[in-house]
């Protein structure tokens, strides 16, 4: 494929630290998924272009999503794993009531 122009590596930068941001994420969790060493925005643009030789802005595309989607998963795992762990069944529901029972009537 081509060399992304001047303008389009101008609007890629400005989009992924858009993008970032609105996920919360950060240069550094960009580079961790992309597997570069340096979060610098130039080693993350020399990772994207090398996306973008291999099949242009749709391979950049479906790589940024397909990180997305790991980020999104992993928030949802987390959320459920917080919420599991909270999570009570019967037998602590009944020592619950019965510990609560001991110490009003005492």
């Amino acid at each position: 494929m081509s060399k992304l122009s001047q303008q389009e590596e101008k609007e890629l930068i400005s989009f992924i630290k858009d993008w970032l941001k609105s996920h919360g994420f950060n240069q550094k969790d960009l580079a961790n998924e992309l597997s570069i060493k340096s979060s610098r925005i130039s080693e993350i643009i020399l990772k994207i272009k090398e996306f973008y030789k291999k099949g242009g802005m749709f391979n950049v595309a479906k790589n940024l999503i397909k990180i997305e989607k790991n980020w999104l998963n992993n928030i949802k795992n987390d959320y459920l794993e917080t919420n599991q762990s909270q999570s009570y069944n019967q037998l602590d529901i009944d020592s619950l009531v019965n510990k609560m029972n001991q110490e009003t009537s005492e």
